[in-house]
C-alpha cells in the first residue's frame, strides 16, 4: 500500500515547478520505533513513537530551496509546494511522466521486530546484564539498549523517478564499567543490522561477553607507548579509521568545493596495488544498506579504491549532476525534515589473503589498535587524530598488554600508503555518522588491516 498515490506526487512537483527550477522531488516517510532500556539492573519504560510527514524541494542551479510537513494530507503537500515555489526562480525543469512505483531490494526479514513481545526483549537485555556481571566482580556498572524502526518512505521527481523502500533495522547495545582499586575503564559492544529480530535472538549474550572482557582486560592496562610505529588495525569498530580519515573526503559536497584532500585525485595511486575498498549500500543485511538511497536511486557496490588507485567520489543526485555523472546511491537524510546529503553507506577494505596472526606476527614492536572511541578529522587536509578505546601493544609478533591512552595521528593519503597488509576476516559493525546536523546509520568494517608506520600517542612513563 502506498503513502500517497503517484497523481498527488506528480500534481505537487508541477506546482512546486510553476516559477522554475531544474529539478523538483517530493519525499514521503513513515517510521515506527521502539526501544528498551536496561540500567542498574532495572529495566526502563518502553519508548516507543510513530510519525509520517513529508518533503518538498526544487534545486535551481546550485541552490536548493525545501520544506516539510507532519501528515500527508494533499492541502498540506500542496501547501509546501506552494511555500518552496516561492522561494524558487529560474531553471528549466521537464517534468516527465512518474511511471511505476519501483520497490527497493528487500533484504531479508525473518521475524519482524514488531511481532516479538516486549517482555521477550525485556528478557534480551536482562540476559546481557546477568552475563556481564557473571564476568567477574569487578564489574561494577551495566547498561544494555535494545532499539528496533521500520521505515517506509516513498520518492517522486520531476525525472520520472517514482521508487519506494521498507527498511527495518534492530540493534542490541552493551555498556560495562569496571573498577579496580580507584581505576575505573569502560568497555562497549553493539550488534546492528538492516534485519528482524532474528539478528538478537541467538546468543544475545555474546554481546555483553565482549563488552564485559574489554572492560575487565583494560584493568591491566599500562601507558600506551609513543613515537612512529607499525600499527595493525582490528577489524569491525576498526573500520572507524577508514570511514573518518578517508570516507568524508569522498563524498562529492566536499569535493566540489575543494575542501576535501582527494580533489581532483581520481586516477592516482593512493594506496599499494593490493589495495581495493569500497562502500556498498547493497550489502544484504548491513546496518548502513537500504534497496534505495532517499532521493530514489538503487543502492550500489561503488569501488572507491582499486589496484590502490582512485577509482570514483561518492554521488547524490545534485551533485552528480554538476560533474555530468550519475548518483552512486548515496544521497542520504536522516529523515522527512532533513535535505539529503552524500553521505557513506558501509565503506570498508576488501579482503586480503593474509590472516590476523600474519600481520601481527610481523611486527617487532607496535600497537595493536582493536577500536576507536571519538576523534577529530579535518577534510581538507586528510589530517586526523584517533582515540583509541582498546588497544595492546605488539612485541615480538605477538599481543602483550593492555594499553590506555594511545592516539593514532596522521593523514588519510599518509595512512593509505602506508597499508602493507590486509587480513581475509572482513566485519561490519554499526554505528552512527554525523554530518551536516543529521544521525544516519552507517555501517563502519573492515578486514584486519596493517600500516607500516604511523604516529602514536601514548602516556606511557
Amino acid at each position: 500500500m502506498s503513502l500517497i498515490d503517484r497523481e498527488l506526487a506528480g500534481r505537487a512537483i508541477e506546482r512546486a515547478l510553476r516559477r522554475g527550477g531544474d529539478l523538483a522531488e517530493v519525499y514521503v516517510e513513515e517510521r515506527h520505533g521502539f526501544g528498551l532500556t536496561l540500567d542498574d539492573r532495572r529495566v526502563e519504560r518502553p519508548q516507543s513513537g510513530s510519525e509520517r510527514g513529508a518533503s518538498i524541494r526544487v534545486v535551481t542551479g546550485e541552490s536548493s530551496f525545501f520544506g516539510h510537513v507532519d501528515g500527508l494530507g494533499e492541502d498540506d503537500l500542496m501547501r509546501v509546494a506552494d511555500s518552496v515555489a516561492q522561494a524558487a526562480a529560474g531553471g528549466d525543469a521537464r517534468v516527465a511522466a512518474l511511471g511505476s512505483v519501483a520497490r527497493g531490494s528487500q533484504h531479508p526479514v525473518a521475524t519482524p521486530p514488531g511481532d516479538v513481545e516486549a517482555a521477550r526483549k525485556a528478557d534480551v537485555l536482562r540476559l546481557c546484564n546477568e552475563t556481564a556481571r557473571a564476568a567477574g566482580d569487578e564489574v561494577a556498572q551495566v547498561s544494555a539498549g535494545y532499539a528496533e524502526t521500520r521505515q517506509v518512505i516513498e520518492v517522486f521527481n520531476s525525472d520520472g523517478v517514482a521508487a519506494a523502500d521498507d527498511r527495518t533495522r534492530v540493534r542490541l547495545s552493551v555498556q560495562v564499567v569496571a573498577r579496580r582499586d580507584g581505576v575505573v575503564e569502560t568497555g562497549s559492544e553493539t550488534r546492528g543490522g538492516h534485519a528482524g529480530f532474528e539478528l538478537i535472538a541467538e546468543r544475545p549474550e555474546e554481546v555483553a561477553e565482549s563488552a564485559a572482557r574489554k572492560a575487565l582486560t583494560m584493568l591491566d592496562a599500562r601507558g600506551a607507548p609513543t613515537g612512529r610505529m607499525p600499527v595493525v588495525v582490528g577489524n569491525a569498530f576498526g573500520g572507524v579509521l577508514l570511514h573518518e580519515a578517508v570516507g568524508h573526503g569522498l563524498e562529492a559536497d566536499a569535493v566540489q568545493k575543494r575542501a576535501s584532500v582527494y580533489a581532483g585525485r581520481v586516477g592516482e595511486q593512493v594506496a599499494p596495488d593490493f589495495v581495493t575498498a569500497y562502500d556498498d549500500g547493497s550489502r544484504t543485511g548491513a546496518w548502513g544498506s537500504d534497496g534505495i538511497d532517499d532521493e530514489g536511486t538503487a543502492t550500489q557496490r561503488t569501488t572507491i579504491v582499486e589496484g590502490g588507485r582512485l577509482t570514483s567520489y561518492l554521488y547524490d543526485l545534485i551533485r552528480a549532476r554538476r560533474d555530468g555523472t550519475a548518483s552512486t546511491g548515496n544521497g542520504r537524510r536522516e529523515s522527512f525534515r532533513h535535505i539529503p546529503w552524500p553521505r557513506m553507506t558501509n565503506t570498508f577494505f576488501a579482503p586480503g589473503d593474509a590472516t590476523p596472526e600474519d600481520l601481527i606476527g610481523g611486527v617487532e614492536r607496535g600497537l595493536y589498535a582493536v577500536s576507536f572511541g571519538g576523534g577529530q578529522v579535518e577534510p581538507a587536509t586528510g589530517d586526523f587524530v584517533f582515540g583509541v578505546s582498546e588497544g595492546y601493544l605488539i612485541e615480538g609478533g605477538k599481543v602483550t598488554a593492555p594499553v590506555r591512552g594511545a592516539t593514532l595521528i596522521g593523514n588519510g593519503l599518509e595512512a593509505l600508503r602506508a597499508v602493507d597488509g590486509i587480513a581475509g576476516d572482513l566485519d561490519i559493525a554499526s554505528g552512527y555518522c554525523g554530518k551536516a546536523g543529521q544521525r544516519v546509520p552507517a555501517g563502519v568494517g573492515q578486514p584486519h588491516v596493517r600500516l607500516a608506520a604511523l604516529t602514536v600517542g601514548g602516556t606511557e612513563a
